[in-house]
């Protein structure tokens, strides 16, 4: 019984924030707040639905694999959102005019010493 209320409630949770990362794909505005919301609560909500399907399971080799996915989610989706961003802004991808400011210096001209 305690197993199945702790699967059901990480289900919930990890539900609610996929959704939350679904309707902020959706509702923000800019690549940058659009990529801060798939890659946050994204991969809180992929995490907790991988750790209820490990609990789920049973089988402490099945739950340990769900702990190591959900480390490799957690390590590894911010790291790239954070890459991914710092590339869209080299490339010229500017803010909203809701954003505040922008704390990233600008890329000055290339020299072509390598």
């Amino acid at each position: 019984m305690l197993t199945a209320l702790a699967v059901s409630a990480l289900l919930v949770i990890g539900s609610l924030f996929s959704v939350l990362a679904a309707l902020g794909l959706l509702r923000f505005p800019d690549l940058y707040t659009r990529m801060h919301a798939a890659s946050k609560a994204g991969t809180i909500g992929s995490g907790l639905l991988l750790l209820a399907a490990g609990i789920h399971a049973m089988d402490i080799a099945i739950l340990l694999r769900a702990l190591a996915g959900f480390a490799f989610f957690v390590l590894t989706a911010p790291l790239s959102a954070h890459l991914l961003a710092k590339a869209a802004h080299q490339a010229g991808y500017r803010l909203t005019n809701l954003s505040v400011t922008d704390q990233m210096p600008q890329a000055g001209p290339k020299s072509g010493n390598i």
